[in-house]
């Protein structure tokens, strides 16, 4: 069966490009918590928890179950005869969904994404950039983002959006290190201003206006995101982002070598 299911931005699911998402809000958040855990037992317990909180009723099993089924014949639509016992599996304490990695979203982003980020660990910055691009690339909008989210979901949810950010840094590296500095301008401008109190993506578009002859707009943005931390936060910036920030004055030649200095300019230590 080519069931597929989409969970970086909104919930989609479909078998053979005929959706099969649920339309009850509690049944896409039952198959989103499955699809996450693909491959895994989820637990009864887990799996109630998520549905209602604390403030389950007698009933709630019984629930479950209807919903189990429900969504067994969900994805029978278009399935060719075969059993949709065999995709959404009655376990011992649970249920699991058997689906590959490849057919779920966040499976094929963390593939490519762990792929990039081998690549940036041995030196090659260009299969970074273009693994990490391409994991990048799978997301639509926030992760479930039409879905409201029990605990369990809350907590994929964020550690999803850490490490989409974790990795956009490690691209935009990746492509300083190739000294595409300019093509990142835009790119870098946007994630400062939506991330103002942001180190790493502050540095960043520091480093890629100092490189493309914007050394003004370079210092000032250090002036900005100083004042910001200062205001919001109370502290300064990190010794290694002051330490960039001095080079810039200085005039340092290490400030416009893509690599490998560009860690050492800015590094905690």
């Amino acid at each position: 069966m080519c069931f597929t299911i989409k969970l970086l931005g909104s919930f989609e699911a479909s078998v053979h490009d005929v959706s099969v998402a649920p339309s009850a809000a509690k049944q896409r958040q039952l198959l989103a918590l499955l699809a996450l855990n693909a491959g895994r037992s989820v637990p009864v317990p887990t799996i109630m928890g998520e549905l209602w909180g604390p403030d389950q009723t007698k009933a709630a099993g019984t629930t479950l179950h209807t919903y189990i089924g429900k969504l067994r014949r969900e994805l029978g639509t278009g399935q060719s005869g075969q059993d949709a016992k065999r995709i959404l599996v009655t376990e011992p304490a649970g249920y699991s969904l058997r689906v590959p990695d490849s057919n779920i979203d966040t499976g094929r982003y963390e593939q490519l994404a762990q792929a990039g980020r081998l690549a940036s660990d041995h030196g090659d910055h260009e299969a970074a950039s273009r693994n990490l691009g391409a994991a990048l690339s799978l997301w639509r909008g926030p992760a479930l983002s039409d879905i409201v989210p029990g605990q369990h979901l809350m907590v994929e949810i964020v550690r999803l959006e850490e490490s989409r950010l974790a990795d956009l840094d490690l691209r935009i590296e990746s492509d300083l290190r190739l000294g595409r500095h300019r093509k990142l301008l835009g790119e870098l401008a946007g994630l400062h201003a939506r991330y103002p109190m942001s180190e790493n993506f502050g540095t960043k578009y520091m480093l890629a206006l100092y490189r493309s002859g914007e050394q003004w707009r370079a210092l000032e943005v250090y002036q900005r995101l100083r004042a910001t931390m200062n205001e919001e936060l109370g502290v300064d910036p990190s010794a290694g982002l002051q330490r960039l920030h001095l080079a810039m004055l200085r005039g340092d030649p290490a400030v416009d070598a893509p690599a490998p200095d560009l860690p050492s300019l800015y590094s905690a230590g």
